[in-house]
């Protein structure tokens, strides 16, 4: 693909040059690698991403096009997009555009023609650090100067930035309820990010969804009568989405609770916990977590880069945490590198998951935690 001359910077002095493609200019953020072959317009499209630039490890990206129904959300949320090389045609009859026509109308900078396992590698070393994607300044040590001048992901607080302004039901958006279950249960969801097929599959499973504002004080839902409250994925350090941890803890032991994600850190700080930011964190598709309660090892999606702190409470005889709000099971484990997955709630209804079971294109394991979110409403 020919276009104009690009330079990749990274805070830690290391430059690398390629090729423009998408949108012209520069773009600034957290360089961070997936390493899934497939989904790219899944990940362009996450809001969990903003603020990130996105290295992708599969060398050839744009293969099958751009499909509107695809999207995770209104638009594209990375601020950059890196690849070893970019699909030059779209080769599926439901593509209505290439990856480069999607960047480029979204006015997302991407780059490709470098060496991306280069700088896989040095992410996997050195973690993942501020950069910056420029078609316009590409004096090395200019533009590395100018990366070190900006603000990293720690203390950052996205979420409210990309959640709705408004309140709206998910049936706008994924069609009615499934009846085939029993009865439509009512839930409140949090976007502190929310990607679409989250919608698709409470659907799915029975459960009416009324998707709120990031900032929605816990009053509100409380008074509204729901029989659930889900809280979404997100991007930024939860330690600084103060209103998402005062609203979950707040509503502990009201109604069931499930975290996603961003959730699932927020359950974690509103039980009294604590999270830290990983070194490179955990993105892809392709991540082994066991469910302790069950000994069943899963294959799943990830994206975060922040987690829980498993050593942040005391634990009784049996291993469960000691949190404010009662004993914690501390359910899910990631077999990679022992980080905490996920929690469930013994004493009140609440559980989550580091990540994402709606995942799409997939992997699928762990879609039946949705039919546990409706079991817990059934029981409560």
């Amino acid at each position: 693909m020919s276009g104009p001359t690009a330079l990749l910077a990274l805070e830690d002095g290391t430059t690398f040059r390629g090729t423009g493609f998408g949108a012209e200019g520069e773009t600034f953020g957290e360089v961070v690698c997936n390493t899934a072959m497939a989904g790219y317009q899944e990940v362009l499209t996450d809001p969990s991403y903003a603020g990130q630039i996105v290295a992708m490890t599969a060398p050839h990206q744009g293969n099958y096009g751009i499909a509107p129904e695809d999207d995770e959300s209104w638009g594209v949320q990375v601020s950059g997009f890196v690849v070893r090389e970019a699909s030059r045609r779209a080769s599926s009859w439901r593509a209505e555009g290439t990856l480069q026509d999607r960047l480029a109308s979204s006015g997302i900078v991407g780059m490709e023609g470098l060496d991306t396992r280069a700088l896989t590698l040095i992410v996997r070393e050195q973690g993942a650090m501020r950069a910056a994607v420029s078609t316009v300044d590409l004096d090395p040590g200019s533009l590395v100067a100018r990366v070190r001048a900006t603000p990293g992901m720690a203390g950052a607080d996205l979420a409210r930035t990309v959640s709705t302004a408004d309140t709206y039901e998910a049936a706008e958006l994924v069609g009615r309820a499934s009846t085939a279950l029993g009865p439509v249960r009512r839930v409140a969801a949090y976007d502190l990010g929310m990607k679409r097929n989250i919608l698709r599959l409470l659907a799915a499973h029975g459960i009416e969804t009324t998707v709120f504002p990031a900032q929605t004080p816990a009053a509100q839902i409380a008074a509204g009568g729901y029989e659930g409250v889900f809280f979404s994925n997100g991007p930024g350090d939860p330690a600084a989405t103060s209103y998402g941890v005062a609203a979950c803890r707040d509503l502990l032991g009201k109604v069931p609770i499930f975290g996603i994600c961003l959730g699932n850190q927020l359950l974690g700080l509103a039980l009294g916990g604590r999270t830290y930011k990983m070194a490179f964190g955990h993105r892809g598709v392709n991540q082994p977590v066991q469910d302790l309660a069950t000994g069943a090892v899963e294959i799943t999606s990830h994206n975060h880069g922040f987690a829980v702190d498993p050593a942040a409470w005391p634990r009784d005889a049996d291993g469960a945490a000691l949190t404010d709000h009662g004993r914690v099971h501390l359910s899910h484990w990631n077999l990679n590198d022992g980080t905490l997955e996920g929690m469930r709630c013994l004493d009140v209804p609440a559980f989550s998951v580091q990540y994402h079971p709606e995942a799409a294109p997939g992997p699928h394991d762990a879609v039946p935690l949705f039919a546990e979110f409706r079991t817990a409403m059934e029981a409560a």
